[in-house]
């Protein structure tokens, strides 16, 4: 601590990073309502025509979500990303090398609370993306809704975010010339239900929807495992068929939103590490109209993947040796 109550080094930094998740939780949680509810009150005050007139070019904006968004450099480099990554911290680990000549399917796992191993890895180069997978370009797919808000969608695009529709996703993977990555997370809102402090259950058993778009794109399947994901925030107990799960699996259904009531210190999240592991390509041949058996076996394929990778790398973040990933 400087003379006069200044903070310096060491507390300085954790500081600098506890502000920077506040706003990235807050990002996550607040700022697209509140775009919502300033161009709301611009429409009705002295300013309407700016309003009027951003209407009119979100109406014919309104593709840019589903073809490929409009990323920032710029945004992707803030230093504030670099001080979001150190809090916890999180960090990229490389095990293959990719082809920039080709398209990728990284299939994330877990979701998490809020995918905040996705976020810094894939809309941030604070853990060093571009340096790990030269001539590659990741795209989040993120649920359509956000994509809605005014203003909001514009920031959340810069960092590389796009809608998760199919046409989305096929937009990305259809791109020629390769060095193009969608990164799913597969397990989708219905995840973020199950995470809490040391879970490994996946939603994975019945999602084929991210196989038939690698094979319809001929695009390789990398699996991808974000150790310690699920380790950010702990939850109120929701065990299957009590009543508050009921009711929240009610509101996944009607709005396609999982609302999980989370807590760690606040909404701020643990401290705790988080190592996203990139495995190794799966090569998928093109295929216009894949058949279901042709599904079928590309899943079971990528699941037994999914597993040796995390396997093969559990011991080194903190998993016990007798725990495994559970497939739901």
């Amino acid at each position: 601590m400087r003379p006069g109550g200044c903070p310096s080094g060491p507390a300085l930094r954790r500081r600098l990073q506890t502000a920077a998740v506040i706003q990235w939780v807050f990002s996550f949680l607040g700022l697209g309502p509140l775009c919502l509810v300033l161009f709301a009150l611009t429409l009705v005050s002295r300013a309407w025509l700016v309003a009027l007139g951003y209407a009119a070019w979100l109406f014919w904006d309104r593709e840019t979500p589903r073809a490929g968004g409009r990323r920032n450099a710029w945004v992707r480099n803030w230093p504030v990303w670099t001080h979001f990554r150190d809090y916890f911290p999180i960090s990229l680990v490389k095990t293959a090398e990719l082809c920039p000549s080709r398209n990728y399917l990284f299939a994330f796992h877990p979701h998490g609370v809020l995918v905040a191993g996705a976020f810094a890895n894939f809309c941030t180069e604070a853990t060093g993306f571009s340096r790990l997978f030269p001539g590659l370009r990741p795209y989040l797919l993120m649920l359509p809704c956000w994509f809605r808000l005014p203003l909001f969608r514009d920031y959340i695009m810069s960092g590389g975010l796009v809608s998760s529709d199919k046409a989305s996703a096929s937009h990305v993977l259809g791109q020629a010339g390769g060095g193009q990555v969608a990164v799913i997370a597969v397990g989708g809102p219905a995840e973020a239900l199950e995470a809490r402090p040391a879970a490994l259950t996946l939603h994975l058993r019945n999602r084929m929807g991210f196989i038939k778009l690698a094979l319809e794109h001929g695009a390789s399947l990398v699996p991808v495992f974000s150790f310690g994901e699920n380790d950010l925030y702990d939850q109120v107990p929701n065990p299957r068929g009590s009543g508050l799960r009921r009711v929240q699996d009610w509101l996944l259904r009607r709005l396609g939103l999982a609302f999980p009531l989370f807590h760690a210190h606040g909404l701020l999240p643990f401290r705790s590490p988080v190592t996203t592991v990139v495995g190794a390509p799966l090569p998928v041949p093109r295929t216009a109209q894949p058949s279901r058996a042709q599904v079928s076996s590309l899943h079971r394929t990528y699941v037994a993947a999914l597993i040796r990778l995390f396997e093969e790398h559990k011991g080194r973040y903190g998993v016990p040796p007798d725990r495994h990933l559970v497939i739901d």
